[in-house]
């Protein structure tokens, strides 16, 4: 067994997002009024589990549908090459990807059985985001919704949720920026994938709806984030210290600039990674604005 296959296919660089998400969402909870390490560090595994699940099955798919053997791959985008290579065979990352699916159902499980039945529509529908993206969702234009759920809004409501049962103002206000951000964060990496995408049966927004009115929907979603912390803060369900979370909207200059002037041109990659950053510094400063908050 050779780990670092294991973790090309888990694309590990990428974890980070549920560690920012989980950070979020706990922040959140904790600023409503409810907080638990254990809880916490337990949705933490369960959603890097879950998030592993995602990656590899996705890898397993493009693999098995061609996609992978013709995407031009980026430090953000393309997939991980580890089965192209042959560095681990498609059967092994299968039960690589089902094995941690199956962890962070038993997670979980464990939630619902001490939080209760209110646990139990953000379970149903992150399995259902889970266990349908390849096999259906990309497929409809629908990719990227369940993307800002599963790996967004759910992950950051769920987190809240699980620390005693109750979902909060803060927590359900902290899960809007959380959706627009990894909707984003897919939707970009989509673009240098388009040619490759089609070929092998995708239907994402930017086949769906062209270059520059995909482009178009980035912008909204990347302008609409800082806007959802502003009026979070004007109603008062986040502290005014939040405001300092919308300081990481100045990394979208340079995707912004590539949406608004030339979106049929290859995204350059200093705007790929403009816009991950911009994904993990924004949940990371809402966890800290939160904790100062509430100390």
């Amino acid at each position: 067994m050779d780990p670092k296959a294991y973790a090309g296919v888990a694309r590990v660089p990428f974890l980070s997002l549920p560690v920012t998400l989980v950070a979020a969402g706990a922040g959140a909870a904790a600023y409503d009024g409810y907080f638990s390490w254990v809880r916490t560090l337990v949705a933490l595994v369960g959603l890097v589990a879950l998030h592993v699940a995602v990656n590899v099955l996705n890898e397993v798919s493009d693999m098995r549908t061609g996609i992978d053997l013709h995407t031009v791959r980026t430090p953000f985008s393309g997939g991980s090459g580890t089965l192209p290579s042959g560095a681990l065979s498609s059967r092994s990352a299968l039960i690589f990807g089902l094995v941690s699916a199956a962890v962070g159902l038993a997670i979980g499980v464990w939630f619902l059985t001490s939080v209760g039945l209110v646990l139990l529509p953000i379970m149903l529908l992150g399995a259902f985001c889970v266990l349908s993206y390849n096999r259906l969702l990309t497929r409809v234009g629908l990719g990227e919704i369940a993307a800002g759920l599963g790996l967004g809004g759910l992950a950051v409501a769920g987190t809240a949720l699980v620390q005693n049962g109750a979902l909060g103002p803060a927590a359900i206000a902290a899960s809007l920026p959380a959706i627009l951000m990894t909707f984003n964060l897919l939707l970009l990496n989509e673009f240098p994938d388009e040619e490759a995408d089609r070929a092998g049966g995708r239907r994402h927004l930017v086949i769906l709806l062209g270059r520059r009115s995909a482009a178009l929907v980035y912008s909204a979603a990347a302008l609409l984030t800082p806007a959802a912390i502003l009026t979070a803060v004007i109603i008062g369900v986040f502290p005014v210290i939040a405001l300092a979370a919308m300081i990481p909207s100045i990394l979208l200059v340079k995707p912004l600039l590539w949406a608004f002037k030339s979106p049929s041109e290859t995204v350059p990659i200093p705007a790929l990674g403009s816009n991950v950053m911009w994904n993990l510094a924004t949940n990371l400063a809402l966890a800290v604005t939160f904790t100062i908050a509430v100390l």
